[in-house]
């Protein structure tokens, strides 16, 4: 058995201890918690002799024993994950890869996320709920008897859903239960619905089933009433509060919701404003479309399709007349893209749950792929709905919204005033002609407009820094003779002290 972290393509030895410390988790019953039975019985079943169980931070104090006992029922080679380079809710396939493992076990929180290259299986873990304690919150939430209720979870609870049920449906007929589901024929969720892989690429999150509407989104699915929509629903989450819900909220914003803590044993309405939270976000549109330079963030290498998006933001970036550049550097924070003051603003490929990065303590603003089409594509409007699912911007998906074509010519278009700065706006250019790439800037004649396209901003910006870097300057700088430079500290160095 191996441990093997994804920061480098070297196997690492290290010990850890075998005893748990997550909360109300006993070492007797870690074998039922993380459904160890049913790990062995997937792993020989397949016939894998190479396997990968992939950690989050909270639970590596676990993995050694979790693996010793997997190890001795399958005779498997095992190799544990942990330090992601992106979130840990999502499938480290590259650091599997590395290892040459032929499927992955992946424990803990996760987005459900789709992933394509191994086959994978889920284990959540069954955390504790006090069900009596979650009715009792549940009927105080919701005195009326014929609510309309849609009830969430965390992956981490989903194994209390169908006891919760049985104990609410008998005075509450109109609650939905949301149940999960794994997107493609490899992925595998014990227990749960597993949903083969689709035809297209990306399914419509929205349709009917005899006669009801049927919703499948972030890993849940659930049916609603005939003659009802989602925005009619209430949402009753079980979790705590974190980036699950967040998620949930922004794109159901036109439901109302509540909670329920299972650590804390608390119930309340989520009263955060959610109003608020897109006009921040409607902010940061402001300031894409003020952007002269983007930055696009590869935050996740597990989560299918990434590189689909990451074409399609360069094509849409590009006709809106602004340049891009690429970046991979694993987990953000502030120092790393403080190193790149050329960039105006950054655009965040990840999952749905890390989508929605709080870019406050950030030089430059991190917005989504749904924020930077909505500056960029004039065909994309800004209504008040969310989109964090980046797979639902792709063509196919139920958000997809057409590039114009570079060819296409629109004399309608006029001239956009900034809410930020109150300064204007030239128009977006959709010409692959408009720029001259052999000179600095070119003049563009645009519905009796002239502007100035610069073709590369990054190189002008360089220009009119006053430090530019250290030059060779070949043939500029006189030779001379080396000298013995100063001895000692910074602060005091011997020569001052002589003197």
């Amino acid at each position: 058995m191996a441990t093997f972290s994804s920061d480098g393509e070297q196997v690492i030895q290290r010990s850890l201890a075998t005893v748990s410390t997550v909360k109300n988790i006993e070492v007797e019953s870690l074998e039922e918690v993380y459904q160890i039975k049913e790990t062995c019985d997937f792993i020989n079943k397949n016939n894998f002799h190479k396997v990968a169980l992939q950690f989050p931070d909270e639970l590596l104090v676990d993995s050694v024993l979790i693996a010793s006992k997997i190890e001795n029922e399958t005779g498997a080679k095992l190799h544990i994950l942990g330090d992601t380079p992106y979130g840990s809710c999502c499938v480290d396939e590259i650091a599997a890869e590395h290892v040459g493992a032929q499927c992955i076990v992946h424990y803990g929180r996760a987005c459900l996320s789709p992933s394509r290259r191994l086959p994978l299986m889920y284990v959540f873990g069954k955390r504790p709920v006090d069900l009596q304690r979650c009715v009792s919150s549940f009927q105080e939430l919701y005195p009326d008897r014929q609510s309309h209720v849609v009830v969430l979870y965390d992956v981490i609870y989903s194994h209390i859903i169908d006891d919760l049920l049985d104990l609410l449906s008998p005075q509450y007929p109109n609650v939905v239960k949301s149940s999960l589901h794994v997107d493609g024929d490899q992925c595998h969720i014990h227990g749960q619905i597993h949903s083969q892989h689709r035809d297209s690429e990306h399914a419509p999150a929205h349709s009917c089933l005899n006669g009801c509407q049927y919703i499948q989104k972030f890993g849940r699915q659930f049916c609603l009433k005939e003659g009802l929509k989602v925005d009619e629903y209430n949402m009753f989450y079980i979790g705590k509060e974190g980036v699950t819900l967040t998620n949930f909220m922004m794109t159901w914003n036109h439901c109302s919701f509540s909670s329920f803590d299972p650590e804390m044993m608390i119930g309340r309405v989520e009263t955060i404003s959610i109003n608020r939270a897109l006009m921040k976000r409607y902010y940061l549109i402001e300031k894409a479309k003020d952007a002269s330079v983007v930055g696009i963030l590869v935050g996740t290498l597990g989560v299918a399709n990434y590189l689909t998006i990451i074409d399609q933001l360069k094509e849409i970036i590009c006709k809106a007349g602004k340049k891009s550049y690429l970046f991979a550097m694993g987990k953000l924070n502030v120092p790393k893209l403080a190193n790149f003051l050329e960039i105006d603003i950054y655009v965040l490929i990840a999952c749905s749950e890390n989508s929605l990065l709080d870019s406050s303590e950030f030089y430059r603003p991190v917005v989504t792929p749904f924020e930077m089409e909505v500056a960029c594509n004039k065909h994309r409007k800004w209504t008040g709905e969310y989109v964090t699912d980046f797979r639902d911007l792709l063509p196919g998906a139920c958000n997809h919204v057409k590039v114009p074509s570079p060819d296409a010519s629109d004399d309608s278009e006029e001239m956009d005033i900034s809410l930020i700065t109150g300064t204007l706006r030239s128009p977006c250019v959709t010409s692959s002609e408009s720029v001259d790439i052999m000179s600095d800037t070119s003049v563009i004649k645009r519905n009796q407009t002239l502007m100035v396209a610069h073709s590369n901003t990054a190189a002008s910006f360089l220009m009119g820094r006053s430090w530019q870097g250290l030059e060779q300057r070949l043939g500029e700088t006189p030779v001379m003779k080396a000298v013995e430079g100063r001895r000692g500290l910074a602060i005091a160095y011997e020569e001052e002290g002589k003197t």
